[in-house]
């Protein structure tokens, strides 16, 4: 694991994307083609506005979407299918292909043969105020090999949407998602994590100094991984500065 401190998140966000844009031209290089996997939320907003102005290739690039809302049509202001298209997918040119998750059985069977076709090169894979890594809230299932899985959202992670604005009401805030599995996140070649904002300062205190592989901590998984950068700032690693 590498953790890398920015002063703010637009830093962070400039900082993330330059490097994330390095590893897709270098493997679009060698291997004519690159996969990467977005998370959605709050915290991914400087990193991905930096990232649609890099020097990339996207004709070559296949985008995969990390987690959706059982039951939100793609019109709601919190769909993160609507994120991404208004936020990456439109703002690129001619990407290659874009796989979204909608929320449904069916759109899960279709998404785990698409992203099994071939490894993701890379993954932006957020870190929630719970700890959770895409919305595999704890205790995170890391037993299961499935691709992609119906999960509970759990209170704090549903008080996170609420607090960052996509929901008028906790009661508003859906209680299931589809969501990438533990496992699938494990696959990528490489992770890189966005965490800015001082909501974040106890994941990232928890994530960096827990020890032991904990699923009531579910990023501790990530400090597993080959190829690991966390990305804080200021604000989100005051707890690792003290």
């Amino acid at each position: 694991m590498e953790l890398r401190i920015c002063k703010n998140p637009d830093e962070l966000g400039k900082s993330a994307a330059a490097h994330t844009a390095a590893v897709l031209r270098e493997v679009i290089a060698k291997k004519g083609y690159a996969r990467i996997a977005l998370s959605t939320g709050a915290s991914q907003f400087d990193t991905i506005k930096h990232l649609v102005t890099e020097d990339v290739d996207w004709s070559k690039v296949e985008m995969f979407h990390l987690d959706e809302y059982v039951d939100l049509p793609e019109t709601h202001p919190a769909s993160f299918r609507k994120y991404l298209k208004e936020r990456f997918v439109d703002k690129v040119k001619n990407l290659k292909k874009a796989h979204f998750v909608d929320g449904t059985e069916e759109g899960i069977k279709k998404l785990t043969e698409e992203i099994r076709e071939l490894p993701i090169d890379i993954g932006l894979i957020g870190i929630g105020e719970n700890a959770h890594i895409a919305f595999n809230d704890p205790p995170a299932n890391f037993e299961t090999k499935e691709a992609y899985h119906i999960v509970e959202l759990d209170e704090k992670c549903r008080k996170q949407q609420l607090g960052e604005g996509w929901f008028p009401t906790f009661d508003d805030v859906p209680k299931k998602a589809v969501s990438m599995t533990v496992y699938q996140i494990m696959q990528c070649e490489r992770i890189v994590s966005c965490v800015p904002y001082p909501v974040k300062a106890w994941a990232i205190e928890k994530t960096v100094h827990t020890k032991e592989l904990t699923n009531m901590i579910p990023s501790t998984m990530l400090k597993t991984h080959k190829d690991l950068i966390i990305y804080a700032d200021l604000d989100s690693a005051k707890d690792i500065l003290k």
